[in-house]
């Protein structure tokens, strides 16, 4: 990693994560409409609070068998193959251990406060539920890596049996993480692991969506919304960051590949979530003719949506990582980012809750496990919405796209 504070903005991406990045911002870059606003706000609400997203009460515990088989196209940390969630399983038999045992468990954030984040808590808390395992402690270190080492401190007072975090500094905090460890606490890590900690000796697994796999839909989207041809930039994230890298990566690998007559004429890297307006209008200045433009993650996204419409660039066509709220919205509309690569945060969080229990059992873990990517458009945007979130489209999001 290249610098600490890269790496800290990099974490800010993954709630991709999205983010996710880490997945969505409560705020918008570039302004975003009071609607955007109060989506977001419902958003978060419903994925916190609406029982009918709850798992499922009996059964064996799976994540949501109805996505798609794809191909996981994303490699871990430390270059590993991906299992695909999809084949994560408990047995009506091995739940029955696992309720018998009476575990406890903790959760260690990076940041709470956006949706990506309440979706993966609400997929951990909801089959924790299931197994009977109780959560003692769900902390939010809000970016800062010296609070996250005082908040899993503070975690291993309890004594819990398992623990499932995502580092603010893979670097910085790995010393209390191999603590957890060597304390005997199951570490199961959202995204990327702690620094020097080895899968299989000092962690279950690390699970993440199919980063590469979003970059690649996130090409398509644009190739077919220009007609496949002209001039595109791309802005990517300027950190040595694994999961930044892979999506745009993807993005590049597949336009090159398959859209011969689209031609990448320029990149524009940045350091953090509000750089996208200032990027993109240094690109739009330097290159008039631009059709299209990539963007590694949705808050820049907004910001180049922001800089396109200052430049009276409103036939601009973007596409970008990780369903937020205020993208939705522009998609719904038919505005100029024409559709994402998503990740499915409440399903991530099923299956971290699985790989707990594996652990528990004795049961061999992936050391990489990724969910599915998935192609989010104007058609499916009310149902990427609800498979992403496990819950409705707020209202605002529902009332645009009709």
């Amino acid at each position: 990693m290249r610098k600490r504070n890269s790496v800290v903005v990099a974490f800010m991406l993954l709630c991709s994560l999205a983010l996710a990045g880490c997945g969505t911002n409560n705020g918008s870059t570039g302004g975003a409409s009071n609607a955007a606003a109060e989506a977001n706000d419902a958003a978060r609400k419903t994925t916190a609070n609406d029982g009918a997203s709850s798992a499922e009460t009996s059964g064996p515990i799976t994540i949501n068998q109805a996505l798609p088989d794809k191909e996981i196209l994303s490699k871990g940390p430390d270059g590993e193959s991906a299992v695909s969630a999809k084949t994560l399983q408990l047995t009506e038999e091995e739940l029955t251990k696992i309720k018998s045992g009476h575990y406890t468990a903790a959760i260690s954030m990076h940041y709470a406060g956006n949706d990506w984040s309440a979706a993966q808590l609400k997929g951990l808390k909801d089959t924790f539920t299931r197994m009977n395992i109780e959560i003692v402690a769900t902390t939010d270190a809000n970016f800062k890596a010296e609070t996250q080492v005082a908040n899993i401190e503070t975690i291993l007072a309890k004594k819990p049996n398992i623990l499932v975090s995502i580092p603010v500094d893979a670097v910085s905090t790995a010393s209390v993480f191999k603590k957890a460890a060597d304390e005997g606490v199951k570490l199961v890590f959202m995204d990327n692991k702690a620094s020097g900690l080895q899968a299989g000796k000092d962690y279950v697994s690390v699970v993440s969506a199919d980063n590469y796999g979003n970059g690649v839909e996130a090409a398509h989207v644009l190739a077919k919304a220009i007609g496949e041809e002209g001039e595109v930039g791309v802005i990517y994230h300027d950190a040595d960051f694994f999961v930044t890298k892979q999506r745009t990566e993807a993005f590049e690998k597949t336009i090159k590949d398959e859209y011969p007559n689209i031609k990448i004429v320029d990149r524009g890297g940045i350091v953090g979530p509000n750089d996208g307006e200032k990027v993109a209008a240094a690109l739009l200045t330097k290159h008039p003719k631009l059709k299209g433009m990539f963007v590694v993650w949705d808050v820049p996204a907004e910001g180049a949506l922001a800089a396109a419409r200052s430049a009276g660039r409103n036939d601009l066509v973007i596409s970008t990582i990780d369903l937020g709220t205020n993208v939705a919205l522009d998609i719904a509309k038919g505005g100029m980012i024409k559709g994402l690569g998503a990740q499915l945060p409440y399903d991530q969080g099923v299956a971290e809750a699985i790989l707990a229990a594996y652990s528990l059992l004795g049961k061999e873990a992936p050391a990489y496990v990724a969910v599915p990517s998935l192609q989010v458009n104007k058609e499916n945007v009310l149902e990427s919405w609800k498979t992403v979130y496990h819950s409705d489209a707020p209202a605002a999001i529902q009332d645009m796209a009709k």
